[in-house]
């Protein structure tokens, strides 16, 4: 079961502190999940951030292209 615990807030200069804050968080929010939730979580995780890379691939090309 993985447990919906809101995102902690990090400073703006990312420090230690804050690194600390999101470990504990993703620990809280996984320490009772099944692997095959663990897995889900991942790959919803990792399907996310690569449609952000594809959209910066495809405005970096199309800049490209305009030039």
């Amino acid at each position: 079961m993985i447990h919906n615990i809101p995102k902690p807030k990090v400073s703006p200069n990312f420090t230690i502190d804050d690194i600390h804050k999101i470990r504990e968080w993703n620990y809280e929010r996984l320490k009772d999940a099944t692997i095959e939730e663990r897995l889900r979580d991942i790959n919803e995780s990792a399907e996310e951030g690569l449609k952000q890379i594809e959209a910066l691939r495809a405005s970096a090309q199309a800049d490209t292209v305009c030039l």
